[in-house]
């Protein structure tokens, strides 16, 4: 198997996550994600917040997966935390250990940051069941339903 780097993402990353941002929408929306120019200004946008880190794992220096990451804030996490935005591992290369690297440096950032929780939000059920018992088996637990109200 080719070995795989794993990388924090630098300002000049934003069109690589977001070209592989916009496949994870575009696999979880059916084929109605925004185009691969709107997700990059938008990535250069919230890559440079510093409460975002965005990690790349590459093979054979190709990207092949992302993670985003957030810190939030909250009382009943005890104060700062981060939230995993955003993870993809291209199809092609998914159940070979790529994901669970890329959940390997978000423990990594969790402990240099201070942060006590991370979090992340499954996509629906029954459809995206692999997804959610990846992370059920990664040690996270069900808390229940996220829901969403858009402004």
């Amino acid at each position: 198997m080719t070995p795989i780097s794993v990388r924090l993402a630098e300002g000049e990353d934003a069109a690589t996550v977001a070209v592989l941002v916009h496949a994870l929408l575009d696999e979880l929306s059916g084929g109605k994600a925004p185009t691969v120019e709107e997700i990059t200004e938008r990535a250069k946008a919230v890559l440079s917040e510093t409460g975002v880190v965005a990690v790349i794992a590459c093979a054979d220096d190709a990207p092949i997966g992302v993670m985003t990451l957030n810190e939030c804030s909250a009382i009943y996490a005890g104060g700062k935390f981060g939230e995993i935005s955003e993870l993809y591992v291209r199809p092609e290369a998914r159940s070979k250990g790529i994901a669970q690297q890329l959940l390997d440096r978000a423990q990594q950032e969790a402990r240099a940051r201070g942060w006590k929780r991370i979090e992340v939000g499954a996509p629906g059920q029954p459809e995206w069941h692999r997804t959610l018992n990846f992370y059920l088996r990664n040690g996270f637990e069900e808390v229940g339903p996220r829901l969403r109200r858009l402004v």
